[in-house]
């Protein structure tokens, strides 16, 4: 079993400008030279068979700001070639809150068709990818009640879209986010449910339970910034009783004797967001094609019927 100290940090919601001067300096998930190293997780487990440099440029944005948004007028490269039919190069986002406690985010970026963007929230990092028009419609589960969401592409240039999350006190919420091809599985088995159960929540999984897990991916770049989320609706539960959280990650050629950089965020019913860093040691290549399942990564939910 994977043993993991008990490290933790407290976050909270932040002020937009103090949150781009935190990315500025922290874009990446290693951790930076001279500061504590991350938790090391053994292979002794159960097996079973930038920002750096991004402008900011604001324009006066419209009243009306519910949702709140904050455009930015960009500088063109030579080789980039403006929309067809006219138009500019602006870059906007706009966020506004949906059921289940999360937020919709829409980015328009007439000139970045088909390319990397990558979403800030809350000590999250997002990679997706625009459509071919340039636009990236996504939902995200949200952190904060207050929620920002920083955006940059790859020209370094980014914006900032913000909302509020109403709803977010109903919710316990944990995420889990890495880096690369590896694939890390969040399992939530709740009420005392087995696997492939009824109550046996995840991702991939058919069986329907109260909460839901929310795959933040993109394949199409092998360093991409990985989310995984499992939400529960705590205020509406009509069940008392634990939720099982483990997680589960399959042993490859490309992950195979390496370590991998992961962190845990944690939102319960006090609200507060705590962090982890982790470093998972996998096994050697004879154990490839097996499952590491991880029972330890984050403390089982205790709910409280209403």
């Amino acid at each position: 079993m994977f043993v993991i100290k008990n490290y933790v940090t407290t976050g909270g919601t932040v002020a937009c400008a103090l949150a781009i001067g935190y990315l500025m300096q922290n874009g990446s998930l290693a951790s930076p030279t001279g500061t504590p190293e991350p938790e090391r997780v053994v292979s002794e487990a159960s097996i079973i068979p930038g920002l750096e440099g991004i402008v900011l440029t604001s324009s006066t944005p419209a009243r009306n700001t519910e949702p709140n948004t904050v455009s930015t007028q960009r500088h063109v490269k030579a080789s980039q070639s403006a929309p067809s039919g006219g138009g500019d190069c602006n870059l906007s986002a706009r966020a506004h809150a949906v059921p289940g406690a999360a937020a919709r985010l829409i980015v328009k970026a007439p000139c970045h068709g088909d390319e990397r963007v990558e979403v800030h929230h809350s000590g999250l990092t997002i990679t997706q990818k625009t459509d071919a028009n340039g636009v990236l419609d996504l939902t995200i589960p949200a952190l904060s009640e207050y929620a920002i969401f920083l955006i940059s592409l790859e020209d370094q240039k980014g914006t900032v879209a913000t909302t509020h999350i109403s709803d977010i006190g109903q919710y316990s919420r944990v995420a889990l986010q890495w880096q690369g091809e590896t694939d890390l599985q969040i399992h939530a088995l709740e009420f005392g449910a087995s696997y492939g159960d009824a109550g046996h929540v995840s991702a991939s999984s058919d069986a329907q339970g109260t909460g839901n897990v929310v795959h933040l991916a993109q394949p199409a770049f092998s360093d991409a910034r990985n989310v995984e989320v499992y939400s529960f609706p705590e205020a509406q539960s009509q069940q008392s009783g634990s939720i099982e959280l483990t997680v589960e990650a399959e042993v490859t050629a490309e992950n195979c004797g390496k370590d991998l950089n992961v962190q845990s965020l944690e939102l319960r019913g006090d609200q507060k967001l705590r962090s982890r860093d982790l470093a998972l040691s996998f096994p050697d290549c004879s154990r490839t094609g097996e499952f590491l399942v991880l029972n330890n990564l984050f403390q089982n939910l205790t709910i409280a019927a209403n």
